[in-house]
């Protein structure tokens, strides 16, 4: 039997383990373990744009389903370093998470203008090679926290108005502010019923 993972891949990424479809079983699991040195991280956070990848692994499993579809089950463990999104400083989050990707052999784009998102967003088309470097570059990317933040990390409140006109502030905003602040005085006594 040939091995499946193949030395060529048409993606320019900084991880690659390729597995070549044809050459899979289609009666047993194919087992794999990704964790790339450390150049290859580098390399990845270049990539992705943050600061470092110190540690990255994803582990699993492509499974055959059917005569020709394929699963990959997998659990992305890593730990990242981005900047923070406030104050700049380095901020470390670990990752871990399942990976499920469906391959399927008959799998059809939707047609038309407008496509909605659809239910299973684990499905799409069976390649010619699965690369799980490059599920695991995909993964890891939407993985990442959007607005990391480092402990006791704010953002300020702004506040801007022209001279001699009072700043609208985030509270005065606020649904019930204005309610609340007419209860508050009416409690206190002023402009009551009851007064005169």
């Amino acid at each position: 039997m040939t091995d499946p993972r193949t030395p060529d891949t048409a993606i320019p990424l900084p991880l690659a383990l390729p597995f070549r479809v044809s050459a899979l079983p289609n009666r047993k699991v194919t087992r794999f373990d990704l964790a790339p040195p450390r150049e290859d991280r580098a390399a990845l956070a270049q990539v992705l744009g943050i600061t470092a990848v110190h540690a990255l692994r994803l582990k699993g499993e492509l499974r055959p389903v059917g005569r020709r579809d394929f699963e990959l089950h997998a659990r992305l463990e890593a730990e990242v370093e981005q900047p923070c999104a406030v104050t700049l400083a380095p901020v470390k989050t670990r990752i871990d998470e399942p990976v499920t990707r469906r391959y399927l052999a008959d799998f059809a784009f939707p047609e038309g203008d407008e496509v909605e998102m659809p239910e299973d967003d684990t499905a799409e088309p069976l390649p010619e090679v699965i690369d799980v470097g490059a599920v695991a570059v995909e993964a890891l990317a939407l993985a990442l926290p959007a607005y990391p933040r480092a402990p006791g990390a704010e953002l300020g409140e702004a506040v801007f108005a022209a001279p001699g006109v009072e700043a609208l502030r985030d509270e005065d905003l606020r649904p019930f502010s204005a309610l609340a602040a007419l209860k508050s005085r009416l409690e206190g006594g002023e402009g009551g019923a009851g007064d005169g």
